[in-house]
């Protein structure tokens, strides 16, 4: 297993700062979607559970997210939904799911999505489920509208939560080419404006029965919420870790006034490590599913976290931090999406204080 990490990491280094990081301004300014990448994962097998262990699997996935995060948070967070999409194909029990399109999904030949922040928010009691199931033979058929779901285009396959009455809701795989199934794209926001965003309106999409991830929705998305969360962490981890060293650089311009700016990088760092420590203790020594509100702690304070970075990296960094297309300014954007990526800071609040 080491050999293999070994090797892992080396070309994950090579698709980084080959692949990724010459477009990263073309993903920031122009919403370019950096599809040859997430698909290069795959090939390069970062995608692979077969054969290895969950921990495993996780550790490496949970890494991959990081240390893309450190150099685009949007192709991460892109990353993050395919792992999302991953997460319900690995967990459920519908073979047609597992054997045909999961390979396709690790292999990077298929990308996923997520679906699910409607039915994360419905759960927690803050919005109403927005898709409608009716049973029909072989099959279900889909009504409604979801505001925005990522990482979507030609050849994606996406998840979805629809109620099929008051007690009922089903979960099911859906291909973005479906019949009935008009994608609006989305560009309009703060950031993050390649992540391939799109609102989604079913109009009688029929879904066969082999598509369905499970009949009894809401025990299945509690399987499946921990890593649905536990993929998030990343996210910050990787935005907090390159402001930090982003501030390390600069430390010593202008005769060194940083040092008297609140915010410091020591102080980050340290943060940083306790953070990632007990994430990483609870993937190894723990059920996450018996841990769900350590687990959202964490996800609350890694969020907290990269919004006291980037702050910090922008008063580091002064004027030369104001300009729109540099790093400390993307960040600063990046982090503002992560404070709002169901599950948000105010839906995390609510979970743990209510």
């Amino acid at each position: 297993m080491a050999v293999m990490e070994s090797g892992a990491k080396k070309t994950l280094q090579e698709l980084l700062y080959k692949q990724l990081k010459p477009l990263v301004k073309k993903i920031d300014v122009n919403a370019y979607y950096p599809r040859e990448y997430l698909e290069s994962l795959g090939k390069h097998g970062f995608f692979l559970s077969t054969g290895l262990p969950a921990t495993d699997v996780l550790i490496r996935e949970m890494k991959l997210v990081e240390e893309t995060a450190k150099v685009c948070m949007t192709t991460a967070f892109t990353i993050w939904c395919h792992l999302a999409a991953l997460t319900y194909l690995r967990t459920c029990e519908n073979a047609y799911l597992k054997n045909l399109l999961l390979p396709l999904l690790e292999n990077g030949k298929v990308l996923g999505a997520t679906g699910l922040s409607n039915p994360m928010k419905s759960y927690a009691g803050l919005e109403s489920l927005r898709l409608k199931a009716e049973r029909v033979s072989e099959g279900f058929v889909i009504n409604g509208h979801l505001p925005s779901v990522s990482n979507l285009g030609q050849n994606h396959w996406f998840g979805i939560v629809a109620s099929v009455h008051e007690k009922k809701q089903v979960m099911a795989f859906v291909p973005c080419n479906i019949q009935g199934l008009e994608l609006k794209g989305k560009q309009e926001y703060l950031g993050l404006n390649g992540s391939a965003t799109y609102s989604c309106t079913f109009n009688e999409v029929f879904i066969p029965d082999q598509w369905i991830i499970s009949k009894q929705a809401d025990e299945f998305v509690k399987k499946i919420r921990p890593k649905f969360v536990m993929y998030q962490i990343p996210l910050g981890l990787g935005v907090t870790d390159a402001s930090i060293q982003s501030m390390k650089k600069i430390q010593n311009k202008q005769n060194g006034c940083n040092q008297y700016l609140p915010i410091q990088p020591d102080e980050l760092e340290n943060e940083l490590i306790s953070i990632r420590e007990k994430t990483f203790h609870l993937i190894q020594n723990s059920d996450l599913t018996q841990h769900w509100e350590d687990l959202l702690e964490i996800r609350l304070n890694i969020a907290y976290l990269t919004l006291k970075a980037v702050h910090g990296a922008m008063l580091h960094h002064g004027g030369a931090g104001y300009f729109q297309q540099c790093d400390p300014s993307r960040r600063l954007r990046e982090s503002y999406f992560l404070v709002n990526l169901t599950p948000t800071v105010k839906h995390l609040e609510k979970l743990l204080n209510s």
